[in-house]
């Protein structure tokens, strides 16, 4: 296997990004580098994309929680006087009893047959 030449960087997409920093064309980046210029294209396309996951909030890498409207509606004053939206505030509150365990607590059920709400049925 042939060895892949990177200028002293440490991968082929850091030398990429370099160059082109440097304010290299792709031909020239690719004629560098010994690689088709649409390598280098595809480099820095994944190294784009790898930068969007890397700074994205930690709120928008995480799963996708549905809040009935009346729920969001109810709290959307008390988020205003906070500076939030109410999704905000809604993911403070989850947060906030679950890292204190307080779910029983708040359901004040310990533990009741939740069911219907896992069909989907809220009744």
């Amino acid at each position: 296997m042939p060895i892949k030449r990177t200028l002293g960087y440490a991968t082929r997409t850091d030398a990429v990004i370099a160059l082109r920093e440097q304010g290299l064309g792709t031909r020239a980046i690719a004629d560098r580098i010994g690689i088709e210029p649409k390598t280098v294209s595809a480099l820095e396309a994944s190294a784009a994309r790898s930068r969007a996951r890397t700074f994205r909030p930690a709120e928008e890498q995480g799963r996708t929680v549905l809040f009935p409207v009346h729920v969001l509606n109810s709290l959307r004053r008390p988020a205003e006087k906070r500076g939030l939206h109410a999704n905000q505030l809604a993911r403070l509150i989850v947060e906030a009893v679950v890292d204190g365990h307080l779910v029983d607590a708040v359901l004040d059920d310990a533990e009741a047959d939740y069911a219907p709400l896992r069909r989907g049925r809220v009744g």
